[in-house]
């Protein structure tokens, strides 16, 4: 499991894997109801302890979704959260790069210190 996690990560983020669908990405978004903690656009969360999403990289989202999946079964690469983990079980290692696609194109108002 933690090869093929690593292999995929590589992989995506030098763009072997199939090309990510933004469309696609969009689509599965409003069916997950990501908004619905993340806020508009991705870019308001409901909560402070919610990120915002829009405009963030798509290889660091898609490294997210998959350690959500992976959840605290593996310490190294998982991340523990109840509510993440249970909405991207149903998602397959092509619809989350989907997602980080269409998450990645969002306008976000990110601050870069210069």
């Amino acid at each position: 499991m933690k090869f093929a996690l690593i292999t995929a990560i590589l992989l995506s983020s030098i763009g072997v894997a199939q090309a990510a669908s933004a469309d696609k990405g969009q689509a599965l978004v409003e069916k997950a109801n990501c908004a619905s903690c993340h806020g508009a656009g991705l870019n308001a969360p409901i909560l402070p302890a919610y990120p915002k999403l829009a405009g963030q990289y798509s290889d660091y989202l898609y490294y997210a979704l998959k350690a959500y999946k992976v959840g605290n079964g593996n310490a190294q690469y998982g991340r523990n959260n109840a509510i993440m983990g249970s909405q991207v079980q149903t998602f397959s290692d092509a619809d989350m790069q989907d997602i980080a696609a269409y998450i990645a194109k969002l306008p976000g108002n990110f601050v870069i210190k210069k």
